[in-house]
């Protein structure tokens, strides 16, 4: 394991990159015996500093659930990270794609929910059961470590994706929120738009299987640590499409056809 002191600066260095708008090398380079523990602590130094800032949590994402997000990164297991209340945007915003580093969008579902959960056995019952609603979202994702070293080619690992808060970004909620009985959730699909052209499809039944077992995965990681999620969290089940790269000038629009549409667009 690393000492605190390394957990410290490697949050340290994650935090100025984000500052700077500057992406860092891979952490895994520095400490290439990095483990689990480690990268999962890295990120709580950072989000606990994002904490004593006044930053407030508002729920988690589940990150690389499905195959085409795991083909897509080179990563092999899912991983979670911490949303924070200024990571909330609203539908039909326009943002600054300098204010993030290597933006891209990907498409989820986002469970809402009214009951606490907690548990390494949490059913996909259970998750409904704790849910108020379901409801389409696009999660913005932005690298402050870099995915490929452009002068050894290096590819990051997993634990620097972790320590790096699972590079989130930015949430929105949009479309029509339903109650997760009101429709076999597998076949909840979307097809994402970049600039009007379709550049993605997919069904949220290609997180796990079924999107309510993200929430049950991340529900098992944080069980050993006395940890469970709570009433009123945002949790993002997972990418079912590949992560689509944007740029200033760029459009995104996802339809999730009976659920609606979720939109924005960068400068």
């Amino acid at each position: 394991m690393l000492t605190k002191e390394q957990q410290i600066e490697a949050a340290n260095r994650l935090h100025q990159a984000e500052i700077e708008r500057k992406q860092i090398p891979a952490l895994t380079l520095d400490y290439p015996d990095m483990d689990m523990s480690d990268a999962y602590a890295i990120q709580k130094t950072w989000v606990d500093q994002k904490l004593a800032s006044g930053r407030k949590v508002i729920g988690y994402k589940v990150g690389l659930t499905s195959r085409a997000m795991q083909m897509a990164v080179n990563i092999d297991e899912p991983d979670y990270g911490v949303l924070l209340d200024d990571m909330l945007f609203e539908d039909g915003d326009r943002l600054k794609a300098s204010d993030f580093l290597d933006p891209r969008i990907e498409v989820e579902l986002a469970f809402v929910l009214n009951k606490p959960l907690f548990g390494e056995n949490v059913s996909i019952t259970d998750v409904y059961n704790a849910t108020d609603y379901v409801i389409p979202s696009l999660e913005l994702i932005a690298a402050r470590c870099m995915r490929t070293d452009p002068a050894t080619g290096y590819t990051r690992k997993v634990y620097d994706t972790i320590s790096d808060n699972a590079a989130n970004a930015g949430i929105v909620l949009g479309g029509r929120p339903i109650k997760p009985t009101e429709m076999d959730l597998r076949w909840a699909g979307a097809m994402l738009y970049l600039n009007g052209k379709i550049e993605e499809t997919g069904l949220a039944g290609g997180v796990l299987g079924h999107p309510a077992k993200g929430i049950s995965w991340v529900c098992k990681r944080f069980a050993p640590h006395g940890v469970g999620l709570e009433p009123g969290q945002v949790i993002l089940a997972g990418s079912f499409t590949r992560p689509v790269p944007v740029k200033a000038g760029d459009t995104i629009h996802a339809d999730f056809g009976p659920l609606g549409g979720i939109g924005l667009s960068f400068e």
